[in-house]
């Protein structure tokens, strides 16, 4: 082979290589910003009841508790010791945000508008309710797929579980449906 080949074929390589190296750099985060702001609950955006966007930062510096709720559930019940909690404590920063789901036994089959009333004319419900949406699954509200990995991945096994959040930001808590109402309010006072 003469020079001029074996110099073509390394030229050739080196491109190769060089081209190579372009490319893994592009499929990777060099260059790019880094972003580090940790994913927040005020991230996320829900509907109120009406169908309009709610930005929860408009939570900022409250201490939440957020409920996945339905009508015709055994646990519905949960709706009047949990408007009585709100009532004691919203004048200290405390919000309860309820959100209607479905995906149990189909236990919160109506409208927004039919759950808002059912919720006021029966429980005097004065704390936000939501619009309906999904916490399990691949259309899982991402709110929900959120606070469900805060909390270790599990699955919402029925209506009525809690998280609390602080009034930073943080999940520090979860509740199961048939926890303890009485335990609850005072985790929320110790943070209050």
């Amino acid at each position: 082979m003469n020079n001029y080949k074996l110099r073509t074929i390394g030229l050739l390589g080196v491109v190769f290589l060089l081209m190579a190296s372009l490319d893994v750099l592009a499929q990777s985060n060099v260059g790019k910003p880094i972003n580090t702001e940790k994913q927040m609950i005020y991230n996320f955006t829900v509907e109120d009841s009406q169908g309009q966007a709610v930005s929860l930062s408009d939570y900022k510096g409250k201490t939440l508790l957020i409920v996945n709720v339905a009508s015709k559930c055994g646990y519905t019940k949960q709706y009047a010791p949990l408007e009585a909690m709100y009532q004691r404590l919203k004048e200290k920063g405390f919000v309860i945000l309820g959100f209607p789901c479905n995906q149990f036994a189909g236990q919160e089959p109506g409208t927004n508008e039919e759950i808002q009333a059912f919720c006021q004319l029966n429980y005097g419900v004065q704390f936000p309710v939501f619009a309906k949406l999904n916490v399990n699954g691949s259309d899982a509200h991402p709110l929900y797929t959120y606070l469900k990995a805060e909390t270790g991945g599990d699955r919402i096994k029925w209506n009525f579980n809690k998280f609390l959040i602080d009034k930073a930001g943080n999940v520090i808590r979860r509740y199961a449906s048939g926890d303890d109402l009485e335990a609850l309010e005072q985790d929320i006072i110790k943070i209050l």
